[in-house]
């Protein structure tokens, strides 16, 4: 008790296990991100090639619906664009995980963004090194966003695997662009949409799954 009859804040370990037990809510507005960034890349490749005459989604890239040739490249370049905005939205609202997780989905949406002004015909270059970037820092983010002692999504027993599900499918991606599978590459276009899918929706299931926490009152670790 102080002079005063108050009871002093609490300080020290004490202090911190007391902020740990009241987390950040996640704002709404990075659950809107969060729900944006699937919709935009899913729903882009899907209209996109709809409205090609003939295009095949199961060999063929999402890069090949942004180039010029096709019927509405914008769409394609759009959707990757809105993407990569909605991804460093929803990073900016993840307060409460590690910083390096957070850095990791800004440096994925970011990459995301320059895939869409780098189209593969007239940048191949810069839109290689843009989509290198971006699957990789994607696939690694969960795994960085991981808090020993944590419960949940940010527990590195469901974090960890959740970035070598994401980095192997960037693999079979990689081994079909090269043609280096035993269907020499047929496969490209439906390998590279279930890694994109997947990454797209990982900062969903972090988002929703920590409002949630937050509802319940369960506490993040210390």
């Amino acid at each position: 008790m102080t002079a005063s009859g108050s009871t002093p804040p609490p300080t020290g370990p004490t202090a911190h296990a007391a902020g740990a037990a009241h987390p950040h809510r996640v704002p709404w507005w990075a659950l809107v991100s969060a729900v944006v960034a699937p919709v935009s890349m899913i729903g882009a490749w899907t209209l996109s090639a709809a409205l090609q005459p003939s295009f095949d989604p199961v060999r063929d890239t999402i890069s090949d619906l942004a180039t010029a040739g096709m019927v509405a490249p914008w769409v394609m370049g759009a959707g990757l664009a809105v993407t990569g905005v909605a991804h460093c939205v929803t990073a900016a609202g993840l307060r409460d995980v590690p910083t390096a997780g957070r850095a990791f989905l800004v440096l994925g949406g970011l990459a995301t963004f320059a895939v869409a002004m780098f189209p593969s015909d007239t940048h191949s270059q810069l839109h290689g090194i843009s989509a290198a970037v971006g699957f990789g820092a994607l696939g690694l983010w969960p795994a960085l966003a991981a808090r020993r002692g944590e419960s949940g999504v940010l527990s590195p027993k469901v974090a960890i695997p959740a970035s070598v599900v994401l980095l192997g499918l960037v693999g079979v991606f990689v081994a079909e662009l090269q043609q280096v599978t035993p269907d020499d590459g047929a496969l490209t276009g439906l390998t590279e949409r279930l890694v994109a899918g997947a990454q797209s929706l990982w900062p969903l299931v972090v988002v929703a799954a920590l409002r949630r926490r937050r509802r319940a009152g369960r506490p993040l670790a210390a």
